[in-house]
């Protein structure tokens, strides 16, 4: 049940109305329900109570060090992809022992700083990289653990930008290639393989592909064994869906019980790297409508956001549910729409509205891959972050100036 409610006909989260939001710190603003970060992380991590198992949440969902403080104050782990997403878990109290560094591109500096920060394990993503961690260990004397992540050609089912599995992505190795760096892992020095990694891609609505990957990672197992490699721990990435419009998710209690059934007598560790199932429907955006717009047959309503803010509906044709802050009796049909000079600077088509000038609307679902995503493009400021707790609102994110924007620019010398 979401902590985004209507009381009588006012808009709320939590115990705070979003109309004192807007007032308090202006629009477009993100606003976040602690309570609902909490409840999703302890369902997520309560599926699998009787299994030993990690969360490691995916900061590139929400990097706000005031939400990953929320997670790491549970117990969280993390999964990372840049050394700025680990400089924020370890400014947000974050175990480093806890997390784990995925991602293609990683540079020698990232991988030193993670070294030496003591991560709990670098989910390596070709022979290349492998090589370049044993010689950063080399170089800071320590040891790396590590995995292999593996790309098992499985069809997540997904919008092609977020699958991840199939052979033709960038991310991970094929199965000879994996058994191929756990063979010459042996002769390293510096790296010490602990697991192994899978990551098949985001918003999956179907139990049968994570299945399928599952098959494909006990056959490397037992390859492995063959050649005396033992493993301790599986790690199967994230990717779990939630509803935007009719989807229709899995539910927690029946993804873990397919994941522990398919492991079979497989008794690793298995870590989990949710972002989106944590932290999306934890979120809204708040904005304001400037005008409406009558164009031909159309009609719309022009909100102080833009896709500079959320990108989603325009870099994916993403449904997201646009609902009134106050709701009003005469609805009409209307576009929601942002000033960015491009016909791509939308949120919604045609939606059944009842909104006026300088009313405010929500659009849900956009506590993941939002305000991550959001850009200056239009030298626009990006936007405020709030958390809600209970009858309390807490700035977490200033919003920003042109003077801010300006501040790393110089004009040339005459």
């Amino acid at each position: 049940m979401s902590s985004f409610h209507y009381k009588h006909e006012d808009l709320y989260a939590e115990d705070v109305p979003l109309s004192e939001i807007a007032y308090e710190y202006g629009t477009p603003t993100y606003v976040y329900s602690r309570n609902d970060i909490e409840r999703a992380y302890r369902d997520f991590d309560h599926a699998f109570t009787d299994y030993p198992h990690s969360v490691c949440y995916s900061v590139k969902a929400n990097s706000n060090i005031a939400v990953l403080n929320i997670l790491a104050n549970l117990g969280s782990g993390f999964d990372i992809v840049s050394g700025g997403e680990l400089q924020r878990v370890l400014k947000a109290g974050g175990a480093p022992s806890k997390v784990v560094f995925s991602g293609v591109g990683k540079t020698k500096e990232e991988l030193m700083f993670a070294l030496k920060a003591g991560i709990g394990c670098f989910n390596v993503e070709s022979p290349a990289e492998l090589d370049l961690l044993e010689c950063v260990g080399q170089e800071a004397g320590l040891i790396a653990p590590a995995s292999v992540r593996v790309n098992p050609d499985v069809d997540a089912g997904t919008h092609p930008y977020i699958a991840t599995g199939l052979k033709e992505n960038k991310f991970g190795v094929s199965r000879p290639t994996a058994v191929s760096m756990y063979i010459k892992s042996r002769q390293m020095k510096y790296v010490n393989m602990i697991g192994i990694d899978c990551h098949i891609g985001s918003q999956i609505t179907e139990i049968e592909p994570i299945i399928e990957a599952i098959t494909e990672i006990k056959k490397i197992i037992d390859e492995l064994a063959s050649h005396g490699i033992t493993l301790e721990h599986v790690d199967l990435g994230g990717g779990v869906g939630i509803r935007y419009r009719d989807e229709k998710p899995i539910p927690l209690p029946t993804y873990a019980e397919a994941i522990i059934n398919a492991m079979g007598d497989h008794q690793h560790r298995l870590l989990f790297e949710p972002g989106r199932h944590i932290v999306a429907n934890a979120g809204i955006l708040l904005t304001k409508v400037q005008l409406l717009k009558k164009n031909h047959e159309s009609s719309f309503a022009i909100v102080d956001a833009a896709m500079n803010d959320l990108i989603r509906p325009a870099l994916y044709g993403s449904w997201q549910n646009v609902i009134e802050v106050k709701r009003r009796q005469k609805k009409q049909t209307l576009s929601i729409v942002g000033p960015i000079c491009e016909t791509a600077d939308f949120f919604a088509h045609k939606r059944e509205l009842a909104v006026e000038p300088g009313d405010l609307v929500a659009i849900e679902a956009s506590g993941a891959y939002g305000f991550v995503m959001s850009s200056n493009y239009n030298s626009r400021n990006r936007a405020a972050e709030v958390i809600v707790s209970g009858s309390k609102h807490y700035c977490v994110r200033t919003r920003e100036t042109i003077e801010h924007q300006l501040l790393l620019e110089r004009t040339l010398p005459p």
